[in-house]
């Protein structure tokens, strides 16, 4: 091939124009037969081709005479079409200094005749529409080589063409895939999306807003219906703020409820279109499940409250154990180290409390805590005899202080001031006639003989006083020889 040939074939413009305009170039396209069969008609030749050519191989995408696919470009009439970039005619192959010594000029069959004009796409020959015949011909009429070059331009259209249907299918298939992807996200997500044609009175709605708003999942609903699913109770405030987006031309942002389910919804859209007058003529919009955040919310509201209360509660209770407390001692250290205990004893108990937001806890988790710091041996030293009990705030944080008062008395005087001593609790649920009552019991074991104080000090009166606030409590301290017995009764 020469060297000139070989530079124009080779040529990374025309091999990008080409595989960029038809990447399967190599395939037999039936869209191109009927130029195929036009070109021989107009040349009355029995060999007419519509091909691509790259830098080895001309490819045949329309054939007429021939049931070849392809053929390498050397030696190739196309190749001399492509480097002239224009109509290139052969009359007669057997006297041309370049074909004569071709297989299928010198053999027979032998191809006299050749015309070919190029496929030009962006500028560059990609292509070729040609003819051969075995018959020499002395002249071409130049309308022959003008249609013929109509006939490329209607094949390079074809090809534009068929590029840019494959190239929209591309684009089409990446957006859909970018839609379900879409669609999957707000769906995983919870989040619905309409357009409200305010005219038609329609909403079109797809299936995560369906289900929210309890719809069937037709795509479209009225939008009495839309609206009649909202809570009566949001339904107003819903309106006032969709007619004040409307005529401010601001987004809309509202929470409201569903009738059937009580679920909470958050909507947020703005006006889409208006007519030339300005009016509102759809409403596009989506919207959020926000149930859970709106229970947290309101969790955390009810939470507050509920800590609001106890700290007052707890206060006025550190208040008169400030001062009963004084009452007992005027030294300041002693003072310290018994509040300190009791303002410990109050704290475990709001730690618990607090970890279960102020609902129930167990009782063994309330021994543990408010006993632990007295024993260095809790499961040798503590033993537990319980049925499964929940305690609420006040129960908990009352019961928490005799816990606290028995326990010091115990390390000062009782069964946990030597190494063998231990602490015997039995708790029991019991049904009474007003409901669950608890019945603890605690029994000082292995510790000093005991003897009834001469006089009630201020601990005594706390064990007694500290469930107060319950009605039908009731704490009984009995000092017998062998250890201290406290008797709980506690309506749960």
């Amino acid at each position: 091939m020469l060297p000139m040939l070989a530079g124009v074939l080779g040529s990374q413009d025309r091999l990008g124009a080409s595989h960029a305009s038809l990447p399967d170039m190599a395939l037999p396209d039936t869209d191109f037969d009927a130029l195929a069969r036009l070109a021989a008609g107009l040349f009355d030749a029995p060999i007419a081709l519509v091909t691509l050519v790259d830098q080895e191989w001309q490819w045949f995408k329309a054939a007429v005479g021939t049931t070849e696919t392809r053929m390498r470009i050397k030696g190739s009439f196309c190749a001399h079409t492509i480097a002239a970039g224009g109509a290139f005619v052969v009359l007669d192959a057997s006297h041309h200094p370049v074909f004569r010594s071709r297989p299928d000029v010198a053999e027979l069959p032998i191809l006299h005749f050749y015309a070919g004009v190029p496929i030009l796409i962006a500028g560059k020959a990609v292509g070729t529409v040609c003819v051969f015949d075995v018959a020499a011909r002395s002249e071409v009429p130049k309308k022959q080589i003008d249609e013929l070059r109509r006939i490329g331009d209607v094949a390079a259209s074809l090809l534009k063409l068929k590029d840019e249907t494959s190239r929209r299918a591309h684009r089409e298939g990446v957006l859909l895939r970018e839609q379900q992807r879409l669609a999957m996200a707000l769906q995983a997500a919870n989040v619905g999306s309409w357009l409200w044609d305010i005219r038609a009175g329609t909403v079109a709605c797809d299936g995560a807003m369906m289900r929210m708003f309890g719809l069937q999942a037709d795509g479209t609903a009225s939008a009495k219906a839309v609206f009649s699913a909202i809570h009566p109770d949001d339904r107003a405030a819903t309106f006032a703020k969709l007619r004040q987006a409307m005529a401010a031309d601001e987004e809309y942002d509202g929470m409201f409820r569903i009738r059937a389910s009580g679920r909470w919804l958050l909507g947020r859209g703005r006006v889409h279109d208006r007519d030339t007058k300005g009016v509102p003529l759809s409403f596009l919009g989506m919207t959020i499940d926000v149930s859970e955040q709106q229970d947290a919310v309101n969790r955390t509201r009810l939470l507050l409250k509920e800590l609001n209360h106890r700290v007052k509660n707890t206060l006025a209770m550190l208040q008169s154990l400030a001062r009963q407390t004084l009452r007992q001692t005027s030294d300041p250290a002693e003072f310290m180290a018994a509040f300190a205990g009791r303002l410990q004893a109050i704290s475990e108990a709001h730690v618990l409390l607090s970890d279960y937001e102020w609902g129930t806890i167990r009782l063994s988790e309330l021994i543990s805590k408010q006993l632990r710091p007295y024993v260095s041996d809790y499961a040798e030293q503590v033993e537990l005899h319980k049925d499964e009990i929940l305690l609420g705030p006040d129960q908990a944080v009352g019961l928490g202080l005799v816990l606290h008062e028995l326990a010091t008395n115990a390390v000062k005087y009782g069964s946990l001031s030597v190494p063998n001593g231990k602490i015997v609790l039995t708790a029991r649920g019991v049904g009474e006639e007003g409901g669950a009552v608890l019945h603890l019991t605690w029994t000082e074991v292995g510790g000093p003989p005991v003897r009834e104080p001469r006089r009630r000090g201020f601990g005594s009166l706390l064990i007694e006083r500290s469930l107060d606030k319950i009605i039908g409590s009731s704490v009984k301290v009995e000092y017998m020889p062998a250890g201290v017995t406290a008797l709980i009764r506690l309506p749960l």
